[in-house]
């Protein structure tokens, strides 16, 4: 398996954590240190506690809309590497970036933004409940 493909996967396993509000799968993407995030509307969340503090409380809402993602794009240099894709949550999209450090031979988060953005009239936006991630 190649570095994009890896990289990519580990995206699609941040996505299936975040879909099926697992989180103690969501804790074992995560690096341990230098991490950061940037939720929409929210203000920078630096390091692992309040990072996972924050996935705590949106994986446990139960009311939670569903999510998927499309258009993973993957760029690897090193042992880094970003995915950035468009989000979907109910009805709307976002533009996310996420970005990954292989430590110990596996890739894992280090940092997630995401920022709503609008669709083109032709984009094709799954249904809310869709258990499509892509």
């Amino acid at each position: 398996m190649g570095e994009d493909d890896a990289i990519l996967g580990a995206n699609a396993a941040y996505y299936r954590a975040f879909a099926t509000r697992d989180f103690a799968a969501m804790n074992r993407i995560w690096a341990d240190e230098q991490v950061s995030c940037v939720h929409p509307g929210w203000p920078i969340l630096v390091g692992r506690q309040a990072v996972l503090d924050s996935w705590r409380g949106i994986l446990g809402n139960a009311g939670a809309e569903r999510i998927a993602f499309r258009d993973a794009t993957a760029m690897v240099a090193g042992s880094e590497g970003r995915v950035l894709c468009i989000e979907i949550i109910g009805a709307t999209a976002f533009a996310a970036s996420n970005w990954f450090r292989r430590i110990g031979g596996a890739w894992r988060m280090i940092h997630h933004h995401a920022s709503p953005i609008a669709l083109r009239d032709d984009d094709d936006v799954p249904e809310p409940g869709s258990q499509r991630l892509n």
